[in-house]
């Protein structure tokens, strides 16, 4: 009888999850690297909303490209 939490498929769901947070976190560093101001100083600090939107909308990109490329 197959048990019902195969241990093969619940690594490589935690393995691709981290992999995907680490590419994440990675290109939010780099955006934030080639941005002439500091992101985070200028969202919190300033509160700049419109800045917080675009940051926002960034990490929702990169994460459904990564979900996607990960689903297959």
């Amino acid at each position: 009888m197959e048990s019902l939490f195969n241990i093969k498929y619940i690594v490589s769901s935690i393995l691709y999850s981290l992999i995907g947070i680490i590419i994440l976190v990675i290109s939010f560093w780099v955006i934030e690297k080639i941005t002439p101001e500091n992101l985070w100083k200028e969202i919190i600090v300033n509160h700049n909303k419109a800045l917080a939107i675009i940051a926002a909308a960034f990490i929702i990109a990169v994460a459904i490209i990564i979900a996607s490329a990960i689903h297959g």
